[in-house]
């Protein structure tokens, strides 16, 4: 029998080695996901307003310029952090004439202020765009202009102009400009695109922030440039800006581009090129504010045409995925505090910094063209993020512990051999579960105990490899597999192996496949591609993607230019007779029919249905206080490298392996959580689960340290006088000192609510003594004592 203790690896996540060391830091807590409203600024500090910039600096937000709706404002205000007040920010020197739509960015212990709108919008005269550049010193206060002239000496040599600063010569200028982006990175500051008062631009240009010799130079960029655009977001992360979304002529666009500031070359991510089941890029807007923090962009407010959305938009950069992060669903009752959950009306115009670990929103224009002097902070998580789907695929890349061969494809024509692992494609595909079943039982008749092989001659073997990746992660890069390596999502190659991956799911039953197909290659088919998808559609047989590329052929704005072409000259009779018919039939306004896909389930939700239900695909027994629990050696290989490292090295005796962490046995309500997580992910458990499974990350080597994350938020957020005796049991057992007198503290500061728990009855002796001698340190308080004055402990409600 083999034993359960961390495995000689290089995994150091600086856990405690024994839950003796088990440290939380207990008190006021905010929780993550949550918006919380500050103190608004009051008018004389400073007026309501929006089109306005806000940096962070050190515990600060410095806000500046804007509008109030029939000023310009030039004023520089403050908002302290920890104390949570507004100030006007010490100022000397020049400060820049009053703006708006101008770009703000912090270097060092200076903000840089470029460019923007200025003028008198109240008399609608000398309204200009500016391309000037201002440094407001944070240590000392002080206003300094940045001159850009012809001369060669790099400062003014006049003594009393110190709040100006000449560079030296430079062959151009950028335009002047508002509504532009800015970024800083490697000590220089970065322009992007904007309105020049005529036109829309997507130029770039940069100047060096440090040093002695400065002046602008317009970078050459390169790649898939983002169109002519303004009030676009744009924040910078992992050596890269980011800019999503904004105004592009007169068009609204919701694409995310990324610019490598090493190799000046900009990346459109195309989230359509990965098939997957995830939420959308957010609607078309501007207007918005994006910022980073962790790995995730943050997309906030805007307007979308006639709307203004206040959902908080997060797209991670790990998985390349958009999702809507969503507050907290109720008040949250935090030790006697409680939280009333307000989230900020959407608006346009805002801005927003990040300090710390929580983002903060001031001002803008909310209904009704009302400026707002509103701001709000909202509480980031930055728990590790879910590696379920990078685990399983990690284990189906290395083809580790497979337990079954697919042959798929013909023999002797294409029939590859594809190996893979029962319990996640039995968890998967109920047809690929039964075809699974019926070769075990031919293989039992036989009395064959060689690896298990199951005939899939009628299949494709690359939509098969394609269809297993999806099995693993719910994923599908298409580009990858058939090795394309371009960015247009219409490749013919990508096409027709979908329409592969779509016939193949149609066979396998995989509904929630076939919806994705579906979705995937209705974006990608255009008037280039779509005579190519329909030949393949009508020879594959696949009625409801044909019927597709025919609306598309007979739309009003692509006909022409399709049956123009020279592949339609080459397509085959039949169907160019349908396209012809189809054209010819009277226009009915019907929307595109959806396909019914058949009911089936996401990966997680797969795997928790099978932890439970897959008991006779189950090849390896744990031990847990002496009761046998079956499970799967490719899921628990997959996410635990202790128990990879085991089945790669040996098979235990007996297949049985006895769980334990450290020299803490789990009860079997926190083992079953632990189980939960191994397989599906899932953090929902009772606090004493949590306190059991705090070091479980550390001894069986996860991916990282979530699970304990969860742990400590968990028992943080949830310990109450309800629960508090099962937390006081858990601690006693694991040792863990710091929780038992945490949970010591709550019995006696609740004792009247604690004591008529029944629970508290069947402590054991120990630890009743245990409460009492925290009952009587407690005495020695006033406080305590008068709460305690008026009750007997003779009483038969508090008798013990």
């Amino acid at each position: 029998m083999a034993i359960a203790r961390p495995p000689g690896m290089d995994f150091d996540h600086n856990w405690p080695e024994s839950t003796e060391c088990l440290t939380l830091d207990f008190g006021p807590f905010e929780t993550v996901h949550m918006w919380k409203p500050m103190p608004e600024c009051d008018e004389f500090v400073g007026a309501r307003r929006s089109k306005h910039t806000v940096v962070a600096y050190k515990e600060s937000l410095y806000v500046f310029g804007g509008d109030n709706g029939k000023n310009m404002l030039n004023d520089l205000l403050r908002f302290d952090v920890k104390d949570k007040s507004w100030g006007r920010a010490f100022t000397t020197g020049k400060p820049p004439a009053p703006r708006y739509h101008h770009s703000a960015v912090v270097h060092e212990s200076s903000m840089f202020v470029f460019g923007g709108y200025t003028g008198d919008i109240h008399s609608n005269c000398n309204l200009t765009n500016k391309n000037d550049l201002f440094e407001y010193k944070f240590n000392t206060g002080q206003w300094i202009e940045w001159k850009f002239d012809s001369r060669d000496d790099l400062r003014d040599p006049l003594p009393n102009k110190v709040n100006s600063r000449t560079v030296p010569r430079t062959p151009r200028l950028p335009v002047a400009r508002a509504a532009h982006g800015a970024a800083v990175y490697d000590g220089k500051l970065w322009i992007f695109a904007g309105y020049d008062g005529n036109a829309r631009l997507n130029d770039m240009w940069t100047i060096s922030l440090i040093g002695e010799v400065k002046g602008w130079e317009e970078v050459h960029q390169s790649g898939d440039i983002p169109p002519t655009c303004c009030n676009f977001a744009l924040a910078v992360a992992r050596d890269c800006m980011y800019v999503f979304s904004g105004q592009s002529g007169a068009k609204i666009t919701n694409n995310l581009f990324q610019f490598s500031f090493d190799e000046k070359q900009w990346t459109r991510i195309s989230t359509e090129l990965v098939l997957r089941d995830t939420p959308p890029p957010p609607e078309k807007r501007y207007g918005h504010t994006m910022v980073a923090f962790d790995r995730h962009l943050f997309v906030f407010g805007g307007a979308t045409g006639q709307t203004l959305p206040n959902e908080l938009h997060c797209f991670d950069l790990d998985s390349q995925t958009w999702s809507i992060t969503e507050p907290a669903q109720q008040s949250e009752v935090i030790k006697c505090y409680t939280f009333i959950l307000q989230i900020p009306a959407g608006r346009l115009f805002h801005a927003a910094g990040v300090v710390s670990d929580a983002m903060y929103i001031f001002g803008g224009t909310i209904d009704n063209n009302v400026r707002s002097g509103e701001i709000y902070r909202f509480q980031f998580s930055s728990y590790p993020k879910c590696t379920l789907h990078d685990d399983y695929g990690r284990l189906l890349e290395s083809r580790q512990f497979c337990d079954v061969d697919f042959l798929v494809g013909e023999v002797g024509v294409d029939q590859r051999k594809i190996s893979a692992h029962i319990a996640v494609v039995a968890a998967r595909s109920p047809w690929l579960r039964d075809k699974i079943r019926q070769a075990k039982a031919q293989q039992a008749v036989k009395g064959d105990t060689s690896r298990l092989e199951v005939l899939l001659a009628d299949k494709d073997p690359g939509a098969f490899e394609m269809i297993l990746s999806y099995i693993y992660t719910d994923k599908i890069h298409p580009g990858k597999k058939v090795n394309f390596t371009g960015q247009d999502a219409n490749n013919n190659d990508v096409i027709l192996a979908m329409m592969e991956v779509y016939r193949l799911s149609l066979q396998l039953q995989m509904g929630r496949l076939q919806h994705l197909c579906v979705q995937f290659l209705e974006a990608s088919i255009g008037i280039k591609s779509v005579l190519f998808a329909l030949q393949n559609a009508a020879r594959l047989q696949l009625d409801f993607l044909k019927g597709f590329c025919l609306r598309f052929i007979v739309k009003e704005a692509n006909y022409n230019q399709i049956v123009m072409s020279k592949e339609f000259e080459t397509l085959d009779k039949p169907l160019i007779v349908e396209i012809i018919r189809r054209k010819l039939e009277p226009p009915v306004r019907l929307l595109d029919p959806q396909p019914e896909p058949l009911a089936s389930n996401s990966l997680e939700q797969d795997l928790a249905q099978f932890r439970v239900g897959g008991q006779e695909f189950c090849d390896i027994t744990l031990v847990l206080d002496g009761i046998q629990i079956p499970a799967h050696k490719a899921i628990l290989g997959a996410r635990s490298s202790y128990f990879e490292a085991m089945f790669r090295s040996f098979t235990p005796q007996d297949n049985l392996v006895n769980i334990a962490i450290g020299e803490m046995v789990p009860s079997r309500q926190a083992f079953d959580s632990l189980m939960r997580y191994i397989y599906h992910g899932d953090i929902v458990m009772p606090p004493e689960d949590s306190l059991y499974l705090f070091a479980a990350p550390y001894f069986y080597g996860f991916t990282n340290n979530r699970l304990q994350a969860f742990c400590k938020h968990n028992l943080e957020m949830n310990v109450s006088y309800q629960n508090v005796i099962q937390i006081l049991e858990a601690a006693d057992k694991i040792q863990a000192t710091d929780m038992k007198k945490h949970a010591l503290s709550i019995i006696v500061h609740h004792f009247t609510k604690a004591a008529r728990l029944p629970s508290l009855r069947r402590l054991s002796r120990e630890l009743l003594l245990d409460v009492l001698d925290a009952l009587a340190d407690e005495m020695s308080d006033s406080r305590v004592c008068q709460d305690l004055s008026g009750v007997s402990l003779t009483d038969s409600n508090m008798s013990l």
